[in-house]
């Protein structure tokens, strides 16, 4: 027999039913590519109304592409120098977070936090502006071109997020290895260089691979402060061409292309370093 009290039922919020939906669609690298060569074609059906005396954008491409790939590798070697300064420094900073000292791992902590918050841009702006552009040295006089300086603005973010990847990466290796080490009387150094660190190189490499993708892409800031990479030189192709607006996707869309094709197989790459040696 069914009470009053049995039938009563209390007011609650039913999740919401779930409704269909369609499957997202991923482009891989060929699309992508055939993607942008189209919009690169596609500016040509502006060329065809400004006369027969000017040169198709393919035809403009075809014509400066060697100095806009001369500006691209001018990008290469600057994100490769700033990565190895940035390596190098970062390596020793992150060592330094984890120092048994109270004093040295604190202003570590600082200097790590600092730039790894800093906007790119205003370091990139620090150091160029800051730094001079000649240096003297037992009188011998050393110019500082400033694509040195924003080799060394690029470095110091890099030095920070590297930093941070030593640390996780040490810090990832189980106790154990530390009490072991201790019972067979090594000293706090060669543990981590003989034990931690080789053990640390497969955990660090994935996201050090990630950090230069950044920095390659990032390196077209260096355009703002005057070097003379690939995006600069695309600005003057643009002007030397007369600053026609139907160069404008073309041009800029070579640059984007050479940078996908550059970053997109290092993006692929670390995804399977990952899945490698991912920690299990």
């Amino acid at each position: 027999m069914k009470t009053a009290g049995s039938e009563q039922r209390l007011a609650v919020l039913l999740p919401y039913r779930p409704a269909p939906t369609r499957m997202s669609i991923r482009i891989g690298p060929l699309p992508a590519a055939i993607l942008c060569f189209c919009a690169v074609m596609a500016a040509s059906t502006a060329w065809a109304q400004t006369g027969p005396t000017m040169l198709s954008p393919l035809q403009v491409i075809v014509k400066w592409s060697p100095l806009l790939l001369r500006g691209f590798a001018f990008n290469i070697l600057i994100s490769l120098m700033a990565m190895l300064l940035g390596t190098i420094a970062g390596l020793g900073l992150g060592l330094a977070l984890l120092s048994e000292s109270r004093l040295l791992a604190a202003a570590s902590w600082l200097v790590t936090q600092f730039f790894r918050n800093a906007p790119w841009l205003v370091l990139l702006f620090f150091v160029m502006f800051l730094v001079p552009f000649q240096v003297t040295l037992f009188k011998t006089t050393i110019p500082l071109p400033d694509w040195i300086k924003a080799t060394v603005g690029f470095a110091l973010p890099v030095m920070a997020n590297v930093a941070e990847v030593v640390r996780g990466a040490v810090r990832s290796i189980p106790s154990t290895q530390w009490e072991a080490a201790e019972s067979l009387s090594f000293t706090r150094r060669q543990t981590m260089w003989l034990i931690m660190l080789p053990q640390c190189i497969k955990r660090m490499l994935p996201p050090w691979m990630n950090i230069y993708a950044i920095v390659a892409m990032s390196t077209v800031l260096a355009s703002i402060v005057g070097v003379s990479e690939m995006l600069t030189l695309t600005a003057q192709v643009h002007a030397a061409e007369g600053g026609r607006p139907e160069l404008f996707a073309p041009l800029y869309g070579f640059a984007l292309l050479c940078f996908f094709l550059y970053c997109y197989p290092i993006n692929i790459w670390t995804a399977r370093l990952e899945r490698r040696f991912r920690v299990r």
